[in-house]
């Protein structure tokens, strides 16, 4: 059994109360939960949330939510909060991003299907690199994958260096992947991370999945086709709202 948890703040240091901030009629935390609910692999959608104020919003549009700490320092950890209070067992955590009011439920489906073997301990997604430009972005991570599409390592670098080539070309001579930040934890694990200490390259690379990774945990990359479309600030959400009037989508 797998759960979609939308971890949901009220307090943002860039857009405070941006979970209900309005987009053409709906908060955004009802939009990321409408959409979560049109998956095909999950089998709830719960809100994780530290406000009452998103209580109250989640409550009066009928989805599920549960109350957690204030003083969790990522969304990991409250998702870890959530998933105790429930009282079905799962066996997977996806954390949804309560950030992105039109991810695809499809891209959630990707990423919940590489987990019916219960052997994955993580997962995430990734997507190709197709131009210098997004290679050169230290606000993109990029990951260096094993064999088999585990994580290596992230990095906001350019991984793996190439010698002798320009560096603008790079991405023609080598298959690079920026990660896509959903992450899927199976139950067992989830607790586990959460007790571990910050580690010394997530401090460096501020990435916290690189705390799993330099503990030995194993990440599986799933790549996938859909980008992310985050609001971030006041200023991406004008952005949305032009783009969805234009584009004739409410």
């Amino acid at each position: 059994m797998i759960v979609g948890i939308i971890p949901a703040r009220y307090s943002s240091t860039r857009f405070p109360g941006k979970a209900l901030c309005d987009i053409k009629g709906k908060t955004m935390v009802q939009r990321v939960y409408e959409q979560a609910k049109r998956s095909a692999h999950l089998d709830k959608v719960i809100v994780a949330t530290d406000d009452q104020r998103i209580v109250d919003n989640v409550l009066s549009f009928g989805g599920e939510v549960v109350m957690t700490a204030s003083t969790h320092p990522s969304g990991t950890d409250r998702c870890w909060d959530a998933l105790q209070q429930l009282k079905e067992k799962y066996d997977y955590v996806i954390n949804i991003q309560g950030d992105e009011p039109f991810i695809n439920p499809k891209q959630i489906d990707e990423l919940a299907i590489v987990l019916k073997d219960g052997k994955i301990e993580l997962a995430t997604q990734m997507i190709p690199v197709d131009s210098y430009e997004m290679l050169a972005d230290e606000g993109e991570v990029k990951i260096v994958l094993n064999a088999v599409n585990e994580a290596l390592y992230f990095s906001r670098a350019i991984i793996p260096y190439i010698k002798n080539v320009d560096q603008k070309e790079w991405h023609k001579h080598f298959q690079y992947y920026r990660h896509v930040g959903m992450y899927a934890y199976r139950a067992d694990v989830l607790e586990r991370i959460t007790k571990l200490p910050v580690s010394s390259l997530e401090k460096v690379e501020s990435l916290e999945q690189l705390r799993w990774v330099e503990n030995g945990f194993k990440i599986k990359c799933v790549t996938t086709t859909f980008d992310s479309h985050c609001i971030d600030t006041p200023e991406d959400l004008q952005k949305m709202l032009k783009f969805m009037e234009s584009n004739n989508h409410y």
